[in-house]
C-alpha cells in the first residue's frame, strides 16, 4: 500500500470539495463557466472528490481525464486558472490544518499549471513551426 502524499482524510477531502464548489457557484466569472457544464452538482463533487482521493491517497476510484475535459469544454480559458486557484487556496486555508493546506495547495498549483498550459496550447495553435518564447 502506498502512503498518502500528505496527511488528509477522505472526509476532509469531501469537505474541501463541497466548500470549494459552493464558492465556485457564487463566483461571477467561474460560476457561469461551471454551470454550463455541470448538470448534477452532487455527482460532479463526488467525481472531483474521487480525483483528489486518487491524487492524494492513491485510491483508485477515479478514471477521468481532466486535461481532455478542460480542453474539450471550449469555454475554459487560461485566465480562469488564477481565480480558480485563489478560491481553492482560500478553501484549503479555511478548512484544513495549515500544513495540510500548504501541501494540498502545492499539488493543486502543479496540476493547475499543467491544465492551464494545455488550454493555452489548444487556443494558441497556429499553422507552421512552433514559436519559441
Amino acid at each position: 500500500m502506498i502512503p498518502p502524499r500528505f496527511d488528509v482524510t477522505p472526509e476532509q477531502i469531501d469537505r474541501v470539495v463541497a466548500t470549494f464548489y459552493a464558492a465556485i457557484r457564487r463566483h461571477e466569472v467561474l460560476g457561469p463557466v461551471f454551470a454550463a457544464h455541470v448538470a448534477d452538482w452532487p455527482e460532479h463533487e463526488a467525481k472531483i472528490a474521487r480525483f483528489w482521493r486518487n491524487a492524494i491517497l492513491y485510491e483508485r476510484g477515479y478514471d477521468g481525464n481532466p486535461m481532455q475535459v478542460h480542453m474539450r469544454a471550449g469555454d475554459v480559458r487560461a485566465e480562469h486558472f488564477a481565480p480558480w486557484l485563489m478560491l481553492f487556496d482560500e478553501t484549503l486555508r479555511r478548512t484544513l490544518p495549515p500544513e495540510t493546506a500548504r501541501a494540498w495547495s502545492a499539488l493543486a498549483h502543479r496540476i493547475g499549471a499543467g491544465l492551464r498550459m494545455g488550454v493555452e496550447d489548444l487556443r494558441e495553435r497556429r499553422p507552421g513551426p512552433p514559436v519559441l518564447r
